[in-house]
């Protein structure tokens, strides 16, 4: 980062439209052409934990008015399982538009290209017709990749352009004025077959942001002024390292990143987006902070599915554009059970049972006291309306420590008895069936009952009791 005085005396001073102060650039910024790498030990030394530093510069939120979601479940998240089956890919892309809504709330999912299978899955994703989520691809900057992206006929590709000096330095081999001239030799092509390039600039929370990320993606808006394609910005934080902490320093500061390409390099926010790992506990909120600072789209993959902990999960960011915007803008969350379901039992994956939204003890209870509170009023313990939104209304697993409430509950859900009919913890029923699981306990097991044995135990003791529970 540089400034030049007399460049500086000449600068316009310029309205700002967002407050409507009269406001001048203080610098400028050129490529910082070290000759050797900068790899921030003072924050990341390798044989330590990580450092987070702060140096209390605050940058202010920047909430666009659209934000939406991208996906990368058949990219990021196929390359750390086994590979989806084209009907699979083309059944999920199906519910993925289905979940967008009719405004497109999935904006875009991108490809891999490498294999007859993925390229399949493409032509077919691509003849459904669908404007959301737009189809989309993912290449390496080489003129091989980009031949595959010509053939198929993309409108928009993603291409790798990692940006941190462990990248260009330890793994590419070049320098960083090697690297911008690499990378934008391939992304002009992409501009002169008339496809609009993503950048995804890997690693960036270990890049220099004002002497790399800055500079190159002020060449990359040049290019698309000359080409009058939009030329968007993925920033992926590769390794998780990113924190949404205020005053935090760059490049671990998610804010801080987001402010340096929207206000420095000029970068619409419409045409950045966030790409998050979750290494360290931090991939959804640092999504979310990214959208409150500037950035239009954040890129998810389902479940969070993805490369060593995982992306952000496409399902957690439709929870939080709710929360943010106090509406869903036409999501259908239903099908994030369907989805859900169709892993399970047709792909074979089995979902964390404690994974929010989606996993099976996501809006179980266990406790007792909890139960005890669902059945007085089950906003006690639901984060939400979970019938409504997921299709899947709050339940008691049975165990030592349900209690009579856990086991009134339990009868209430699985019998789906209507308000009138609907037991309480005082009846004799609940009673009966409370006095076999003490004793089932008290014989030294140690497990969660399963449904199936409590239905036979419960339809034993009502047809004992003359209860009728169908």
């Amino acid at each position: 980062m540089h400034r030049d005085a007399d460049a500086f005396e000449n600068r316009p001073v310029t309205m700002n439209r967002s407050n409507h102060l009269l406001s001048i650039e203080e610098h400028m910024y050129i490529l910082d052409d070290v000759k050797k790498p900068n790899v921030f030990r003072n924050m990341f030394p390798y044989e330590e934990i990580p450092k987070i530093p702060f140096n209390d510069r605050i940058v202010p939120h920047n909430m666009p008015e659209d934000i939406w979601i991208t996906d990368t479940t058949f990219r990021d998240g196929q390359q750390s399982r086994a590979p989806y089956s084209t009907e699979q890919i083309v059944h999920i892309y199906d519910e993925l538009h289905r979940l967008g809504g009719p405004n497109g709330m999935i904006r875009a999912s991108e490809f891999f290209l490498y294999s007859k299978k993925d390229r399949d899955a493409v032509y077919r994703c691509m003849e459904r017709g669908y404007r959301y989520p737009e189809v989309t691809s993912w290449i390496r900057a080489s003129e091989e990749d980009f031949r595959l992206v010509r053939e198929i006929g993309m409108k928009e590709t993603g291409i790798l352009v990692s940006c941190s000096d462990y990248h260009i330095f330890l793994k590419l081999k070049m320098t960083r004025r090697q690297a911008m001239e690499h990378y934008l030799t391939i992304i002009r092509d992409c501009l002169e077959q008339g496809i609009s390039p993503r950048c995804h600039m890997e690693d960036i929370t270990r890049a220099d942001i004002y002497g790399y990320v800055v500079p190159f993606c002020l060449e990359l808006m040049k290019l698309q002024e000359e080409y009058k394609i939009p030329v968007k910005i993925r920033a992926c934080d590769t390794m998780g390292y990113g924190v949404n902490y205020p005053g935090a320093v760059i490049p671990r500061s998610v804010p801080g990143i987001i402010y340096a390409i929207h206000t420095h390099a000029g970068v619409p926010n419409e045409q950045i987006e966030w790409h998050g790992h979750n290494d360290f506990y931090k991939a959804v909120v640092n999504s979310s902070t990214a959208w409150l600072y500037g950035c239009c789209g954040v890129n998810t993959s389902l479940f969070g599915i993805g490369e060593r902990t995982g992306n952000t999960p496409l399902e957690a960011m439709v929870f939080e554009y709710a929360q943010f915007k106090g509406g869903l803008n036409g999501m259908d969350t239903t099908v994030i059970t369907d989805l859900a379901q169709y892993y399970e039992k047709e792909i074979g994956y089995p979902i964390p049972p404690m994974t929010p939204f989606v996993g099976k003890n996501f809006n179980v209870t266990r406790a007792g006291i909890h139960a005890d509170g669902l059945l007085k009023n089950e906003e006690i313990y639901n984060v939400f309306d979970t019938d409504k939104f997921l299709k899947r209304p709050p339940v008691a697993a049975v165990s030592n420590t349900s209690g009579l409430a856990g086991v009134a509950l339990w009868i209430n859900n699985n019998y789906s008895l209507p308000e009138e009919r609907q037991v309480s913890k005082s009846d004799a029923l609940v009673r009966r069936v409370k006095e076999w699981v003490d004793d089932q306990y008290a014989g030294g097991r140690v497990t969660v009952l399963t449904d199936a044995e409590l239905q036979i135990v419960v339809d034993a003791c009502a047809r004992e009791l003359g209860v009728e529970l169908v």
